[in-house]
């Protein structure tokens, strides 16, 4: 039978993050301030990397989709979180709160699968670095893009399929900012104990078997790395001390909200602002003031803008 024939509810209602106006005055602010700097960063780092011809590189290739991947992180939750802010009442259609969940599933989706690439990256240039361009070539740089769009549209659309003709018939509140998955399915008119371990197998499973891949792999690569040359060791560890501290930064708030057995609803919606603003704000400011290249870059990117403009 269609979901039609057993759903009243036609919207949500967000409670949102704080009913102080002096709070949601230091919400508005600080959360414009970081989503206009993380368009920014972002935006100037897949500038930087196109024009750039000397950073024609895998590595950087896959930062440049990174922050592709972040400027959708950054635009699927924060601008109506910081619109709503000062509303008295805070809505979102039904369909409205499928595509913002569905988006949200396919950008993490697909920023898992360029982690463990930028990894995979790194464990090449590091450990196999005579063989470097001839793995980490065009070819395969196109079939980890295309791997990683591919697995999150399959993640994102596997759990969408699921809850698409769930039954709402009320409440239709939900304590929170933005429309996910563990507070929607609660709303359902049906037992929803089968769906909430899906979210848990499927969400849970990726988030922490990816954190684990990653964790290991670079364990692996620091050991290598402990052997290099003190030069070469250097530089290294400075990139894979970028790439860590990204990981870590990413993978901590969906630990906590798709695996943690007792979810708190303060809790979640402050890991849930950390990885929708902060976050993709973070990335470019960590993988620019940690790496010499970009910020050489970086320079040269603004003295062209600037001759250009005096130019004409």
């Amino acid at each position: 039978m269609s979901r039609a024939n057993h759903t009243v509810v036609s919207e949500f209602v967000f409670l949102g993050l704080s009913n102080s106006w002096y709070i949601q005055l230091f919400l508005f602010v600080f959360s414009s301030i970081f989503y206009v700097a993380s368009m920014l960063g972002n935006s100037l780092i897949i500038l930087t990397v196109t024009f750039d011809p000397h950073l024609h590189s895998p590595m950087y290739f896959l930062l440049a989709n990174l922050s592709f991947i972040d400027l959708g992180v950054s635009s699927v939750t924060s601008p109506k979180m910081i619109y709503d802010l000062f509303r008295k009442r805070k809505v979102i259609s039904f369909s409205g709160c499928i595509t913002q969940m569905f988006f949200i599933h396919l950008i993490g989706g697909v920023e898992v699968v360029l982690l463990i690439s930028m990894a995979f990256d790194r464990y090449v240039a590091i450990c196999k670095p005579l063989h470097y361009l001839t793995i980490m070539g065009p070819k395969m740089c196109t079939v980890f893009l295309v791997a990683a769009w591919t697995i999150g549209f399959i993640h994102s659309m596997a759990q969408m399929a699921f809850i698409i003709n769930l039954p709402f018939c009320g409440p239709n509140v939900l304590d929170s900012f933005y429309c996910d998955l563990p507070r929607f399915i609660k709303l359902a008119c049906t037992d929803t104990d089968r769906l909430e371990f899906m979210v848990i197998a499927n969400s849970g499973f990726i988030s922490l078997g990816s954190f684990c891949i990653l964790f290991i792999s670079y364990i692996f690569i620091l050991v290598t790395v402990q052997k290099l040359s003190t030069g070469g060791s250097s530089k290294a560890l400075s990139t894979l001390s970028a790439h860590i501290t990204v990981v870590i930064l990413f993978f901590t708030p969906l630990l906590f909200i798709y695996t943690w057995p007792h979810p708190t609803s303060q809790l979640d919606k402050f890991l849930a602002i950390f990885d929708a603003v902060l976050t993709p704000f973070l990335n470019p400011v960590i993988y620019t003031f940690r790496n010499k290249e970009m910020k050489v870059a970086m320079k040269r990117l603004c003295l062209q803008i600037g001759n250009f403009r005096k130019i004409s």
